[in-house]
């Protein structure tokens, strides 16, 4: 049978890992897919260096638009990344029939619904599983190996940038800014790291999982997102003193009125296997009636771990090339006739528990007017933590865990807390996930 044409948009980091990995695991991957799949047309600004990766044999282009207009090309896959030339190039390429493999999390989050309806109209496959965790396998588990389950949560650490940068403030007792300066030295950090440490790359992720495991539109504008820029060093010594790990976690949760989406650093008890994935690893824990929890662990990034969920996309789609597109799996887990419109809640409410550090005059009566305060509002205190004041010292840190509260009921108690004269700086929140 005649092997499956595919045309590669960018030959960056993951496109090189794409063409090498698909080269040297080629007889292997024919037998799974039952016909071969070669990589046949490139497409890269830098052509010479295009050439150079790929060798005789593969037509090089500077022009994304010569590949999609190739009616011998088969599938695309688009690494170039970003909202804009992809989101054109990617509606060209379904428009001309062709089925797509993007890692592309940015344009799906915020065009996916736009994109996959294309599909579905020309009747080819948008294949995304590099797009959520690099090498681990969620698209695929949550699509069909947990079809069975009524999904209740998911929470992953779905940015390895981050989880690299606060496993050196807790390993090292490293402020912020000192470890994302190490990160960046050791290439696991941009120049410009901001969509990672503000929370946007974890988000993207999330909203796509979000959608998948509920069968909800994608809604990345409704995703709450908070990095882990205002995180001090020591927050993450106290949570340990607790008996607690902060991750930036992507959460999506189904509550009796509706969605939650959001991202944000997160107390997680050390006991809980995801607490304990350090550097630049990604988990994905994620909670099914039937099943219980299941957790995913491997290289969130990286050539050849992304490489590695590309080719798998180029299999599925070669397995089921000349299947009816009807009876393929659909994009979003659900029929499209199907998806349903629970509502994404906003955050003020969404109902969790909370870290609270204060910086407070060392002083009587202040811890009574704090705890007044939760009291009045219903909220119970878990745990406190108040470090001793040094000798000469006239201010300390009160540390409170809070019970399960609303966030807005939350945000109304933390501003009065705020107006104390015995509250001296700005107070620290962050939320808690038990996980169980």
């Amino acid at each position: 049978m005649k092997a499956i044409q595919v045309g590669l948009l960018g030959i960056g980091t993951v496109g090189s890992g794409v063409f090498k990995v698909l080269k040297r695991n080629q007889e292997e991957i024919q037998r799974r897919a039952g016909r071969g799949i070669e990589i046949t047309m490139v497409a890269d600004l830098d052509t010479e260096r295009a050439r150079a990766l790929v060798g005789d044999g593969v037509a090089v282009v500077g022009d994304a638009a010569q590949v999609i207009a190739n009616p011998d090309i088969d599938i695309v896959i688009e690494l170039i990344g970003g909202y804009g030339v992809a989101r054109k190039l990617v509606m060209q390429a379904i428009d001309a029939g062709k089925h797509v493999v993007t890692a592309n999390k940015a344009l799906l989050a915020v065009h996916g619904t736009e994109i996959f309806e294309a599909a579905h109209r020309r009747g080819v496959m948008v294949a995304f599983e590099a797009a959520v965790a690099g090498g681990i396998p969620i698209i695929k588990a949550l699509r069909e190996g947990l079809t069975a389950n009524r999904i209740q949560w998911i929470a992953g650490i779905i940015n390895g940038t981050t989880n690299f940068i606060l496993s050196e403030m807790r390993d090292k007792g490293l402020d912020f800014d000192v470890a994302l300066k190490e990160a960046q030295r050791l290439g696991y950090a941009e120049t410009d790291p901001t969509f990672d440490i503000e929370g946007v790359d974890a988000a993207h992720k999330a909203t796509l999982m979000s959608a998948i495991a509920f069968g909800i539109p994608v809604q990345f504008d409704k995703a709450y997102v908070e990095g882990i820029t205002k995180l001090g060093a020591q927050d993450i010594r106290y949570a340990e003193q607790l008996g607690y790990r902060i991750k930036l976690l992507g959460i999506t949760k189904r509550t009796p009125v509706g969605i939650e989406l959001r991202v944000h650093p997160s107390l997680v008890p050390t006991k809980r296997l995801i607490a304990n994935v350090e550097g630049a690893m990604n988990a994905v824990m994620v909670q099914g009636d039937a099943v219980g929890t299941t957790l995913y662990y491997g290289k969130g990034a990286g050539s050849e771990p992304t490489a590695s969920a590309v080719i798998a996309d180029l299999v599925d789609i070669t397995r089921l090339h000349t299947a009816d597109a009807e009876h393929r799996v659909p994009h979003l887990a659900f029929q499209p006739d199907s998806m349903s419109n629970e509502p994404v809640l906003p955050m003020s409410e969404v109902v969790t528990s909370y870290y609270l550090r204060l910086r407070v005059a060392d002083q009587a009566g202040v811890l009574a007017k704090v705890t007044g305060l939760l009291a009045d509002a219903g909220i119970s205190i878990d745990a406190m933590l108040q470090r001793e004041a040094g000798e000469g010292e006239k201010q300390t840190d009160l540390i409170l865990l809070t019970h399960d509260v609303r966030e807005g009921t939350m945000n109304e108690v933390l501003t009065k807390m705020q107006k104390l004269p015995t509250v001296l700086a700005p107070i620290t929140r962050i939320r808690k996930e038990e996980l169980a």
